[in-house]
């Protein structure tokens, strides 16, 4: 297959001035008498990057998994496009929502081809009968999903590596290939649990390039990051969760030079330390930007 061209998923957006594609309204999670999470507010427009930020057991992920229906909210709505999705992952992967999860979940014994394609499985029609005799709809599908798999890989710097099986790539390659996965089931919103969890500089900085690309596609891309300067650099806007709750959502500056942040991470009592810890992260920021405007490299050059 000779498809390299990248896929066009809609016009490239330009945060939050797009069209309103998730609401997510006090959506509340408990567990017998533990509140998970406590009345979550969450707004995504076309072609946003936002970030999702807080300490473990912030309540992040199950966030995640009530936005994608893995769980049933306690409380709230989670509305896409405007109507309510039901608590069923199927259904909310055909409404256009897809994520990759913190721990890498690939088919380790297929290949990078067969990973893809699994997830493009969604958006085909043949059914059982026509399946198993391989009738001529199955072969049209099967070859446009094949088509569609390669497309994807190259999009995302694996079209090389089709061939391999997914346990023999390295690290920062499954992590990519789980996106392709993602992205195989044509969703308008991309949800991202640590997607440069375990990688090094260069493959988070390459990670950080993809998502760019994903969004000037016009997705909206909402992303769990532990690493701070990623998230910053990254982000059109950032929430912070503590104990379930917001703690404050903002622009990446607004939450960057919010001492409570600092504070929710370190635990420190009187927040001098705190201050003391975001001035040295500022610091280092603007030091990495100062040589980034030397190298001609800044990634927020990379912003609409």
């Amino acid at each position: 297959m000779t498809a390299t061209t990248e896929p066009t998923y809609g016009a490239p957006g330009d945060g939050t001035s797009g069209e309103l594609i998730l609401d997510a309204s006090g959506v509340v999670m408990r567990f017998g008498g533990l509140v998970a999470v406590g009345g979550v507010d969450l707004q995504v427009h076309q072609g946003e990057i936002v970030g999702l930020i807080g300490p473990n057991g912030a309540g992040k992920t199950t966030f995640f998994n009530c936005l994608t229906g893995m769980y049933r909210p306690t409380e709230g709505t989670v509305r896409f496009e405007g109507q309510v999705l039901p608590p069923k992952p199927g259904k909310v992967v055909r409404a256009g929502m897809a994520r990759t999860f913190q721990n890498i979940r690939l088919f380790g014994n297929m290949t990078a081809l067969e990973n893809v394609m699994v997830g493009r499985y969604c958006r085909t029609s043949s059914g059982a009968l026509t399946s198993i005799l391989r009738g001529p709809k199955f072969r049209r599908e099967e070859e446009e999903t094949r088509a569609r798999a390669q497309q994807l890989l190259e999009f995302v710097g694996l079209g090389r590596q089709a061939a391999h099986l997914a346990r023999n790539m390295s690290y920062g390659d499954q992590r990519r290939l789980e996106i392709a996965r993602a992205l195989a089931t044509d969703p308008k919103l991309l949800l991202l649990d640590e997607p440069t969890a375990g990688m090094n500089p260069l493959e988070t900085q390459q990670a950080m390039e993809l998502i760019f690309k994903i969004r000037d596609q016009g997705l909206a891309v909402v992303v769990i990051e532990h690493d701070m300067r990623f998230i910053f650099n990254l982000c059109d806007r950032v929430l912070c969760l503590v104990q379930g709750k917001t703690l404050i959502e903002g622009t990446p500056e607004q939450v960057q030079s919010d001492p409570r942040v600092i504070e929710a991470y370190i635990g420190t009592g009187d927040g001098t330390e705190d201050d003391e810890e975001m001035d040295e992260i500022v610091r280092e920021d603007e030091a990495d930007l100062r040589r980034d405007d030397e190298t001609g490299t800044d990634p927020r050059e990379q912003r609409p």
